[in-house]
This record gives structure tokens, C-alpha cells and sequence, in this order.
């Protein structure tokens, strides 16, 4: 892995953002899995308060990426909480007596990745680091589903009939606003899609890069579970915080940013002996609530691994992901995610 020309002198850092379930933590862990030793450190916020992704890329055993290299800012968002958590985790580890090589900072899936490319010109790290790039993951079936937006084709009949698009939900807006920030575009999950739909999400992913006059081309690349080179990753030398102007944001004219059009929360579950009546559970639930993700942690009687879940929409997957250590306490725990208004109540009992 090489570092780009604008990097020099500077901790190149890369931010990796994309919607809810999109594959971060996966390709993270491909990265770890590919590092050839390079020191790497880790900077992961969640949208909610029990830390899953954290705790996914902890368990993969590589030495690469210890413990004490992954830093966790849970419950928040990178983007709100600039002064009071990123800046500080940023200084802690360059302050390690062998500080890392490059930093890869996950956002949480709701997160605005512009604003938190902006707070690498705070005076504390603005000499010292450097976003090398900014990667957004797309989750292709998702996208072929119509969750971020119609396809290109009724875009377009929309805007020559309306004259203007309207179509700004707010998990579109969050969508365009990780595309329109990114340097490269990871459209992950292929295997679950055909070509047909994997040219539509790609013409989808160009639509909204047209529509947001960004006056850049962010490079697409195809990925399954995650896998990317990390040498296209890493070392793209882009010095994104210099290069804010070309990357227009919905939210440009506000001042702050907030979630309150998202909710989460955390169901706790007694041991689950048939993982996958369970699985058939999460989906008829996601279905009835319109769930916007699920995942977390669960006992099965009988095994010595914990169940891992993962759920987007009603694409429910699972498996056994590590064994349970000797002094920790067999829970299970989803958390959910949904847009404001999800009925915490019924999903709970839905569950429960």
C-alpha cells in the first residue's frame, strides 16, 4: 500500500461511510484480513447504544488490529460530536509511542460524511492528518429494492413532467449525501443481484452524482462481502478536506445536524434454541414495521459460539461468529433501527 502525493508529512486517514447494512464492517475486516502487517487503527461510531460493529471487528483475531486499536464512540454521531469525541480519539492515537500508519474511521450508517471530513481542519489534527479518502459502500439489492430512490428511468420522466425532482426522503438524502462526498464508490453485494440489476443501481449511483453537481467522478467498484484490494482503498491521496466545494451536501445550509428523522433501540431476548425460526421471525417483523435494519448477538442453548445477526430490511442473515468467552455473560440483544415514528412497543413485543 503507497500513500498519495497530498498525504505527505500527514497520517493519511480513510472514512468509510454508506447506509445502514451496507457492508462496512465487512470490507473493514476484508481490509484487516489484507493489511500485510501495516499498522492500522479503527475509529467506529454506531447509531445506537450497544456497539455491534465494534465488537464484530474485535472478535476477527487478526494481529494486525488489536484490541487497543479499535476505538468506539457509540451512541452518537461522528458528525455531531466532533470537539467532544472524535477530535480526542484522533490525538489518543497519535500519541501512541508507535502511532498507527493509516486510520479507518467507520461512520455510523445515518452519518453525513461531509461534515466529519470537515473537522480535519480543526487546529489539534488539521497539520497532523489527512483524509486520504472517502468510501462509500452501497449495498447493490437494497438498491435495486427502491430503498434510496425510483429507478433512473422514473427519475427522469418525473423531472420532465414535474420540471423538479421530489423525491427526498430521509434515507434518500442521507444516500446521495454518502455518494456525493465519496472518492470511491464500493457497490458491495453483487452476488445478490443479476447484471440487469447491477446496471441499474450503477446508473442509480451516477444519476445522483449528476444531480449533485459534485464536478467530480467518483470511481465505482464491484465487490462481494466486502472484498476490495486494499491497495485502491488505501492510498488514494485525495486530501479530501481540501476538497470540500466539490462535495455538495443536503444539508450545506443548515447549521448542525441531527437525527431526528431515525430512532433506534435495543430489544433484549431470552436464549433462542432454533436460530432459524428466528431468522423467519426478524423478517415477518421488518416486513409489518418497516424495519430499517436489525443486528446484534444471541444465546443458543447447546453452542459454544454466539449468534451473530444481521438484517437489512427483510434480508435476514446469521451465524455463529465466535465462541463465547469464559466470563461473559450469554445475552441475547438486537438492536433496531428504523425511521422516526417506529412503534417501539409492538416491534418489542413482536419479538419478545
Amino acid at each position: 500500500m503507497t500513500t498519495g502525493p497530498l498525504t505527505a508529512g500527514k497520517t493519511p486517514a480513510t472514512v468509510i461511510t454508506g447506509f445502514l447494512g451496507a457492508g462496512k464492517t465487512t470490507l473493514i475486516r476484508s481490509l484487516l484480513e489484507q493489511a500485510g502487517g501495516r499498522r492500522l487503527a479503527l475509529i467506529i461510531n454506531e447509531f445506537g447504544d450497544v456497539g455491534i460493529d465494534g465488537e464484530i471487528l474485535r472478535a476477527c483475531g487478526d494481529p494486525t488490529c488489536s484490541e487497543d486499536d479499535v476505538i468506539e464512540l457509540a451512541n452518537g454521531c461522528l458528525c455531531c460530536t466532533v470537539a467532544d469525541d472524535f477530535v480526542p480519539a484522533i490525538e489518543k492515537l497519535l500519541s501512541r509511542p508507535q502511532p498507527p500508519e493509516h486510520i479507518i474511521i467507520e461512520t455510523s450508517g445515518l452519518a453525513l460524511p461531509k461534515p466529519l471530513v470537515q473537522a480535519f481542519h480543526w487546529p489539534a489534527i488539521k497539520t497532523r492528518v489527512t483524509v486520504d479518502g472517502v468510501v462509500a459502500v452501497v449495498d447493490a439489492a437494497a438498491a435495486a429494492e427502491g430503498r434510496f430512490a425510483p429507478d433512473p428511468a422514473a427519475l427522469a420522466a418525473q423531472a420532465a413532467e414535474a420540471g423538479q425532482l421530489d423525491h427526498e426522503t430521509p434515507v434518500e438524502e442521507v444516500f446521495e449525501d454518502q455518494l456525493l462526498c465519496a472518492d470511491l464508490i464500493v457497490v458491495n453485494k453483487t452476488d445478490l443481484v443479476d447484471a440487469a440489476d447491477l446496471a441499474k443501481v450503477e446508473d442509480l449511483i451516477r444519476a445522483a452524482m449528476a444531480e449533485g453537481g459534485t464536478g467530480r467522478e467518483a470511481k465505482i467498484l464491484r465487490a462481494s462481502n466486502g472484498k476490495v484490494d486494499p491497495v485502491v482503498l488505501l492510498g488514494v491521496g485525495a486530501g479530501a478536506e481540501d476538497d470540500l466545494a466539490n462535495r455538495p451536501s443536503h444539508h450545506d445550509e443548515e447549521e448542525g445536524h441531527d437525527h431526528d428523522d431515525f430512532t433506534s433501540f435495543v430489544v433484549e431476548l431470552g436464549p433462542q434454541p432454533d436460530p432459524a425460526a428466528l431468522a423467519k421471525t426478524l423478517e415477518r417483523v421488518a416486513a409489518a414495521h418497516g424495519v430499517l435494519r436489525l443486528k446484534g448477538f444471541i444465546d443458543v442453548p447447546g453452542k459454544p459460539m454466539r449468534l451473530l445477526v444481521q438484517g437489512v430490511g427483510t434480508r435476514i442473515q446469521t451465524h455463529f461468529d465466535r465462541f463465547w468467552k469464559p466470563d461473559e455473560p450469554r445475552r441475547s440483544r438486537l438492536v433496531v433501527i428504523g425511521e422516526t415514528g417506529l412503534d417501539r412497543d409492538a416491534v418489542t413485543a413482536a419479538l419478545s
